[in-house]
């Protein structure tokens, strides 16, 4: 017999394609438990052709949602479809998290919100020196360097193989946001107080580059926004160097708070109990 609780409170979904890798409803489904809330949330799978109906069955109340995550590859369109998309999600042009208010379906992008959060729980005072490297300049690398920038750094350096790729990301952020060739990273970590991973090398057991993080500031810290493995390639070598290291799974577990919160009323709390449930997810697939 299903839980009553699903019945009758209300319903949120994650959509991608493909969708069932998602973790969000183990999250989700483990707030609801916690705090003993009425509703649902479940990973609901779209194809790119069918969303612009999906969102359409959300907006007319057929869907029965009342909102719910979308990730890849849907962001963009996502941000383009909705009624009322935030600040955040416009100068990025995407949104991950959606709901209906007032008779309208709202946008936004907690991405950058997740990531700043996971970096003020696990290592406080990581933002102390103001000059950041991003390593990558794919779509990842957008909410990052948005918190990052909105956080006060003063000088942000992308390095990406593809130098075209960093200037576009230069060009919608702004001043602070420096452009850079994969060559030149030695060069621009010379002092930096925080570096970031964007790129998606070392996930899943993939080979990574050896880097020298000597150049950054003794006390830097370093993070991937990876999370399979925990402790990434890249991660490993900056932790054998000698600096502070910050896994990415935190960002996954912070950037659903507000979605939940619009949904279901209550703000849900990231703690020891979350992140030890989804390693042990991790580790049994």
């Amino acid at each position: 017999m299903g839980d009553s609780r699903e019945t009758f409170g209300p319903k949120a979904f994650v959509t991608g394609f493909p969708i069932k890798h998602s973790r969000s409803p183990l999250i989700h489904g483990h707030w609801l438990k916690t705090l003993d809330l009425p509703g649902s949330y479940r990973a609901h799978e779209v194809a790119p052709e069918a969303f612009s109906d999906f969102i359409q069955s959300l907006k007319d109340g057929s869907s029965g949602f009342a909102g719910g995550n979308v990730t890849i590859p849907h962001k963009e369109l996502a941000f383009r479809l909705a009624d009322k998309p935030d600040a955040l999600s416009h100068e990025l042009g995407a949104a991950n998290t959606l709901w209906l208010e007032d008779g309208a379906l709202h946008a936004t992008n907690t991405d950058g919100r997740g990531f700043i959060a996971n970096l003020d729980e696990r290592h406080p005072g990581w933002d102390r020196h103001g000059t950041a490297v991003v390593f990558g300049a794919g779509g990842a690398s957008r909410a990052i360097i948005q918190a990052v920038r909105d956080r006060g750094f003063k000088e942000i350096h992308v390095v990406n193989r593809t130098v075209e790729r960093a200037r576009e990301l230069a060009d919608r952020f702004g001043p602070r946001v420096q452009a850079h060739p994969a060559g030149a990273l030695a060069e621009v970590m010379k002092g930096a107080g925080l570096f970031i991973n964007t790129t998606s090398l070392g996930m899943d057991g993939e080979t990574a580059p050896q880097l020298d993080f000597s150049p950054l500031a003794a006390d830097a810290v370093v993070t991937d926004i990876v999370y399979v493995p925990l402790k990434t390639p890249i991660l490993a070598q900056a932790e054998e160097q000698g600096f502070p290291i910050v896994d990415g799974l935190g960002m996954l577990l912070h950037q659903a708070v507000p979605g939940f919160e619009r949904w279901f009323g209550q703000r849900p709390i990231v703690d020891a109990a979350l992140r030890a449930l989804i390693i042990a997810d991790m580790e049994a697939h």
